[in-house]
């Protein structure tokens, strides 16, 4: 069972939960039959961590805004591995998987929940100012330490990371991806994976109803092939004057240019963002997000290149239906999100007139809900003991499974929703592992050919 301050904190998060929904339903009363314009003004209700463009822990972390006609915004959080060069990073990995030996693979387990995480740190410490100085070397520093990243002929050589998109958890009614809480579990996973997070900053309800999250998460996917495009636009002008071309009688075709490709590119994603390995995690009502997107990606297919979905990870996902699951009746009133505050959540989300629990956002086993499920990328389903939404999630992960697609399910005893990205329990020993499993699994798909992440 849950520990006794588990319970305590529960019962006053379940009192705020409420009082925020009811204000909810009073800001619907007023914006009811207004014209909104897709910009969310909320007071902080928890609190926020500023970015923080140095590698001070480890990772650094900027704020954009992807779209200048609404409030959707990401915060990207960049491992400080990316200064590490190319080639050592597969070498280093190769040294440490021995593939056909049992019990190196025991060992790369164990490693992986304490020793090897502990060396690689002691490594790339001993490291750090060699790595600081090829950062140096390659003019990817300002004078005040902040990394820039890109360069359209120096940035090309940097090391590529795979990219993780994440949405947030709150029910769609609350919650941001700069909350401290948000910001410490992706600089976790970010961390552990070796990936680049983009934590998107989607408009909430009820000022922004059902579809704006779900088509803000597919928004910043388009938008991640969009700048992929035009560092290969500004790269490509780049090399064709690093190499001595004579653009002298061509200077209004090199502004025109440099003001569509290089003022546009973000500098860290194309100096190390490798988008044919794309992930998505999504929390709570994020993993509604996290699956509606890469439902659009498959159906996308080849127009999304070169941003490929390789795997999704749903923590505790949102699903709800109409025919109450057993977890659903006897789990009915359990702590911190219990039945009745997620249903109001619900009716604030979805639009007027068309409440339905077996909505297609609600339920991911509504008949017609395409695309066909065989399609779908590698799922991991993550969810708590003390979570009324954990059969039907382990109904969809069955789902999958039936038409041979890798969906696991991890489930964490005596735990409850949100027990892995909660701010009281980000930091509880059952939340490091959750992080860590998630890893383990997720670099079956991310890692290089031939340099596959054993375990």
């Amino acid at each position: 069972m849950p520990s006794v301050a588990v319970k305590l904190y529960s019962v006053f998060f379940k009192f705020m939960l409420k009082h925020r929904l009811q204000n909810r339903i009073q800001i619907d009363d007023t914006i009811n039959g207004s014209q909104h314009f897709g910009v969310t003004s909320r007071p902080n209700e928890e609190s926020i961590a500023a970015s923080n463009p140095l590698f001070t822990d480890g990772v650094a972390t900027k704020d954009l805004h992807v779209d200048p006609g609404t409030s959707v915004s990401i915060r990207i959080f960049l491992p400080e591995t990316c200064l590490g060069s190319h080639e050592s990073d597969l070498k280093s990995k190769s040294r440490i998987r021995v593939p056909g030996s049992d019990s190196n693979q025991g060992l790369l387990r164990r490693n992986s929940y304490g020793n090897q995480t502990h060396v690689q740190k002691n490594g790339f410490n001993h490291r750090r100012s060699s790595l600081g100085s090829v950062a140096d070397d390659l003019g990817l520093k300002s004078e005040n330490g902040v990394y820039r990243g890109y360069s359209p002929v120096t940035g090309k050589n940097c090391r590529k990371l795979p990219v993780m998109l994440q949405f947030h958890g709150g029910g769609f009614v609350s919650g941001s991806n700069d909350s401290t809480a948000n910001d410490l579990f992706c600089r976790r996973i970010a961390k552990l994976c070796d990936v680049i997070v983009l934590a998107v900053g989607y408009r909430l309800a009820p000022e922004d109803r059902y579809p704006a999250a779900f088509e803000d998460g597919l928004k910043v996917l388009h938008w991640l092939a969009k700048q992929v495009n035009l560092a290969e636009c500004s790269k490509s002008v780049g090399s064709r004057r690093g190499g001595g071309t004579d653009l002298k009688k061509s200077d209004t075709y090199g502004h025109i240019a440099d003001a569509f490709g290089a003022s546009l590119v973000e500098p860290w994603l194309a100096a190390h963002g490798d988008p044919s390995r794309c992930v998505l995690l999504g929390v709570s009502c994020g993993g509604n997000i996290a699956d509606y997107v890469a439902r659009k990606a498959v159906e996308a297919g080849k127009l999304l290149d070169p941003v490929k979905v390789v795997a999704q990870v749903l923590m505790y996902p949102f699903f709800i239906g109409s025919v109450p699951t057993h977890s659903e009746i006897k789990l009915a009133n359990s702590y911190f999100y219990d039945k009745t505050l997620c249903t109001l959540a619900w009716k604030l989300f979805l639009p007027d007139g068309e409440f339905d629990l077996d909505h297609p956002a609600s339920n991911p086993l509504t008949p017609g809900r395409g695309p066909p499920l065989k399609r779908m990328p590698p799922t991991l389903t993550v969810i708590a003991e003390h979570d009324w939404m954990r059969d039907r999630a382990i109904a969809y992960s069955e789902e999958l499974r039936k038409v041979n697609v890798d969906a696991p399910v991890l489930e964490y005893k005596d735990a409850v929703h949100e027990f892995a990205t909660l701010d009281m329990l980000l930091k509880t020993p059952q939340a490091q592992a959750c992080a860590e499993d998630i890893a383990i699994w997720v670099k079956k798909y991310i890692s290089l050919r031939g340099h596959e992440f054993s375990y």
